[in-house]
Formats: structure tokens, C-alpha cells, sequence
């Protein structure tokens, strides 16, 4: 019983113990979605890999703010506001689970997108000068 019990450890020990789920991670608000892919994170047991995108408006300019992080699944497919810049923002949370799965765009670029992104660029530019 005792060469059994040995056997059944050694094994064991050949198997890697499950690591946790990959994702991508950024902290609300990044203005491009290049932002997030930079930083890959282990989760802890249980989070989901989240996407969100929250688009706000001031006068007549959009502005879509990113975040990309590891979340419990009670957060999976919320949709809410949040307040960031001065400006209400409307929020869209979609997850996944498996490893990196998050990397994709969440917001689809349209025509107009490179001149919205570069637009935010100079925004943040300059709250970040003043």
C-alpha cells in the first residue's frame, strides 16, 4: 500500500499545478485600446478576463475610454455609467476565460476612428500639460 501511495505521489508531481487564467489588464481610463496589451496578468481562481468600453460625450466631441482587467463573473455584462474627466460615461462590460482572450478591440474602429483617437490623444495632452 505504502509503494502505491509513493507511486501515486511521484505522478502527481509530474503534472504542473493549474496556474491561473491570462489576461490583458489596463486601468480605466486609457484612451486607446493599445494601452491594455501591454500588460498580460495571472488572475486570481475564479476572475474572468474583462473588456469594457465607455463612451462619453462633451458638447459635440466622443470620447471612448478602455479598460481590460481580471474580474469576478458577477461583473460579466453589466452596462452602467461611471464619471471620469468631468464627463458621464456609458460602460459596456463583456469577459471571457480563456488565456489573453481580452486582447481583441472593444470597440469596432469606423472611419472616423483615427481622427476620434488621435483627437483623445491631444486631449490628454493637454490635461496633461494644464
Amino acid at each position: 500500500m505504502r509503494q502505491i501511495l509513493l507511486f501515486a505521489l511521484m505522478v502527481a508531481t509530474l503534472f504542473p499545478l493549474g496556474e491561473g487564467l491570462k489576461c490583458y489588464t489596463c486601468v480605466f481610463p486609457a484612451i486607446s485600446p493599445i494601452d491594455c496589451i501591454k500588460y498580460p496578468r495571472t488572475c486570481p481562481s475564479g476572475n474572468r478576463c474583462l473588456s469594457s468600453a465607455a463612451i462619453g460625450r462633451k458638447g459635440g466631441l466622443q470620447i471612448v475610454l478602455y479598460e481590460k482587467s481580471c474580474v469576478l463573473p458577477s461583473l460579466c455584462g453589466l452596462t452602467g455609467e461611471k464619471f471620469a474627466m468631468g464627463i458621464n460615461f456609458t460602460f459596456t462590460n463583456t469577459c471571457c476565460d480563456t488565456d489573453l482572450c481580452n486582447s481583441a478591440p472593444v470597440w469596432r474602429q469606423k472611419s472616423s476612428a483615427p481622427c476620434l483617437a488621435l483627437l483623445s490623444l491631444i486631449i490628454t495632452g493637454l490635461i496633461t500639460y494644464f
